[in-house]
């Protein structure tokens, strides 16, 4: 059985690490770069930047960053915002990132998702849905609804049939960013992560609503999911990645033990 991973997620918007609460109200959290050499070191298995304004603003995404992470950090990490062509993926993975993460260009033009699996395989390719659950649906059978431009501009597209649809494509990892639960650290959308997980065999991220670590662990065995983003609950010094990993580990759950010197 793979340990299940602990990602800790750096929300970027102009060099700067931010956090808010549903995509909005955001306040500075400190340097990418320092913040990821923190949390290299605190025994975090992967990092996840997102330039989160890239899209809406149709700005290239922070190459000089990522090419600085790759200087000070030894595990892999991934890098999304603003991706729009073959030749963005190709210069991501050039500055030492080990995935790209894309979400409004691949609902655009969904064969993007196609041509940098076929160029750089599908492990390399992360399809990151930000998605909010639909007003009209009940909430023990919800619908879920993709949104774009990090989260400003809805779509009429269906969560669940754009996950298999793009699996088809080559995407090699979901990452399930919840909108209804973002920043308000009160836990996961389990159920999201339930549904998305049972219907693509690629692995699934968990997003969004991690306050506690038992949150952590719903996500990881009701959600099913592979993997769980972090951020608020490290930025602001709520629980270490040890603590939260001896949680899950005290629970049966693998994961990778933290060795800090």
């Amino acid at each position: 059985m793979l340990a299940k991973r602990i990602i800790t997620c750096l929300d970027v918007d102009r060099g700067r690490v931010v956090k808010g609460i549903k995509f909005a109200d955001l306040r500075d959290a400190g340097d990418p770069v320092e913040l990821a050499a923190r949390y290299n070191v605190e025994g975090a298995d992967e990092l996840t930047f997102l330039d989160i304004t890239a899209s809406a603003e149709a700005r290239q995404t922070m190459l000089e960053v990522a090419s600085r992470t790759a200087e000070e950090v030894f595990i892999p990490f991934t890098v999304g915002g603003g991706i729009r062509t073959v030749d963005d993926f190709r210069a991501v993975l050039k500055t030492g990132a080990d995935k790209v993460a894309v979400t409004t260009a691949a609902i655009e033009n969904p064969e993007l998702i196609r041509d940098a699996a076929q160029r750089f395989g599908s492990q390399c390719v992360v399809l990151s849905m930000d998605v909010k659950r639909r007003p009209d649906t009940p909430p023990d059978k919800p619908k879920w609804q993709c949104y774009i431009h990090g989260g400003r501009t809805p779509t009429d597209i269906d969560a669940l049939d754009w996950a298999r649809r793009a699996e088809d494509l080559g995407a090699g990892e979901f990452l399930l960013n919840s909108i209804d639960a973002d920043g308000t650290m009160e836990g996961y959308d389990v159920l999201l992560c339930r549904t998305i997980a049972d219907a693509v065999s690629s692995p699934v991220i968990a997003s969004g609503g991690a306050g506690a670590p038992e949150h952590i662990y719903a996500a990881l065995t009701e959600g099913r999911a592979e993997a769980a983003l972090i951020a608020s609950i490290t930025h602001y010094s709520m629980h270490a990645i040890a603590e939260i990993k001896h949680y899950l580990a005290d629970r049966g759950v693998q994961v990778r033990p933290v060795h800090i010197t």
